[in-house]
């Protein structure tokens, strides 16, 4: 077996393998790490790379030494300092650290910083994550074929070659050449045992001791393996299905969704957009927004209009629907939605929300799930989160949780798309 080791230098004399090293062994610190940079940064800098900090203490290695090992007894002296009962106070400083305008005393042992670039970034924030339920039901347009074994051929690349079929060739040859010598041979030394059994002349046995000897030459002339005899391997690229899949965004940005709300709705389906143009090719995303009229809408729009207005929960799931039906039909497309919401709706809105989910959306999707951001003066859940409390027992591609602040992001996203467990 071959072993190739990249020694290859980056930009600046920095070794990717041992970056890939360092990423590997502190994983959980780079993680830890990655998790707070989502809490304090901007939405415009979500997906830029950053620096971590390792405690020194936690990059230290065990080493192993000789001891004296045996059976042994020391004597040690006492102190003239201490005696029993006195206690011991803490140094100043905290190990090396001053405090407040104080300088510190002591030795220490700075944090380890690590900047992680955007890739690196982003392949830590999201692993082990992926889509649920995620099918591969259709042949695309994007050329993506599987390599498939199909027979044997003459002519190949000597890697190729199937040995016991050529084995077998070649046995099948040799019978096929050397049948009929070999029955003219056994023909031949019958007739010469019964012309030394009638005392045939010397010149009439001579001639058939010739005759067999040449037929013997002639049955060892065959080769054991001809070049007709080699067969290799043939393989031919056969379309795969391709996972292809459709995330719908609704967002509430009604008058009782204020900035803040905003903002972690915003952040959510940030993280979602990142997660979703990394991880996946065959993934389009519909943004729909909503007051009391949805709208599709571009991302530039989705993220960055200030429109405002009445709330009506209904309109954007009935809108969903329209599109699916339209130019996603669930035969060929793996249906995704995220919903963000503050709950509050009123009247009839409600419970037609969650008749029309049962009944229209959660039949077509593979996954739905339900951010809320809930306002922490009410004390109590909204009525959209109680109909929606129904759905989630009730059905399993259904999932939802409440988000109040920022650093609950990060937790929340990966609850709902962690990778599933192998069955």
């Amino acid at each position: 077996m071959l072993h190739l080791i990249d020694r290859r230098l980056n930009g600046g004399n920095k070794s990717a393998v041992n970056r890939e090293r360092f990423l590997r062994r502190y994983k959980e610190h780079v993680r830890r790490a990655v998790k707070g940079m989502i809490a304090e940064r901007s939405i415009a800098d979500m997906d830029k790379g950053g620096e971590v900090n390792v405690p020194a203490k936690d990059m230290s290695e065990p080493s192993f030494r000789h001891d004296r090992g045996g059976d042994w007894e020391t004597v040690h002296p006492g102190n003239r300092e201490f005696v029993k009962g006195d206690k011991i106070e803490r140094p100043n400083g905290g190990g090396g650290g001053g405090g407040g305008s104080e300088a510190g005393s002591g030795e220490s042992t700075d944090e380890f910083n690590f900047t992680l670039s955007r890739e690196e970034f982003l392949g830590i924030f999201f692993d082990d994550l992926e889509l649920p339920h995620l099918l591969r039901n259709h042949l695309g347009s994007v050329e993506q074929s599987k390599p498939k074994c199909a027979g044997y051929v003459r002519q190949g690349a000597p890697c190729n070659m199937c040995v016991v079929r050529t084995l077998k060739s070649a046995l099948g040859r040799r019978i096929a050449l050397g049948a009929p010598a070999a029955e003219c041979l056994r023909l031949m030394r019958e007739e010469l045992a019964r012309a030394l059994h009638d005392g045939a002349t010397a010149e009439a046995i001579e001639a058939l001791e010739h005759e067999i000897v040449e037929m013997e030459a002639r049955i060892k002339r065959v080769p054991f393996l001809d070049e007709i005899d080699l067969r290799y391997r043939n393989r031919v690229s056969v379309p795969q299905p391709v996972a292809r899949a459709v995330m719908f965004c609704l967002m509430d940005v009604s008058a009782s969704m204020n900035e803040d709300k905003k903002d972690l709705a915003k952040r959510f389906f940030t993280l979602l957009y990142l997660f979703l143009s990394r991880k996946y090719e065959q993934v389009e995303i519909v943004f729909i927004r909503h007051t009391d009229d949805a709208e599709e809408v571009d991302e530039q729009t989705f993220f960055h209009d200030t429109k405002s207005g009445g709330t009506v929960v209904f309109s954007a799931l009935e809108l969903m629907q329209q599109i699916c039906a339209a130019r996603y039909p669930a035969s060929s497309w793996n249906i995704y939605a995220a919903q963000a919401s503050d709950g509050d709706a009123f009247g009839a809105d409600v419970g037609k929300s969650g008749r029309f989910l049962r009944e229209e959306l959660l039949p077509l999707v593979r996954h739905f799930a339900y951010i809320e951001m809930p306002d922490s003066g009410y004390g109590r859940n909204s009525s959209l989160w109680t109909e929606y409390e129904q759905l989630a027992q009730e059905q399993r591609n259904f999932a939802m949780r409440q988000v109040s602040a920022r650093d609950e992001i990060y937790p929340v996203f990966r609850e709902l798309f962690k990778r599933e467990a192998a069955a």
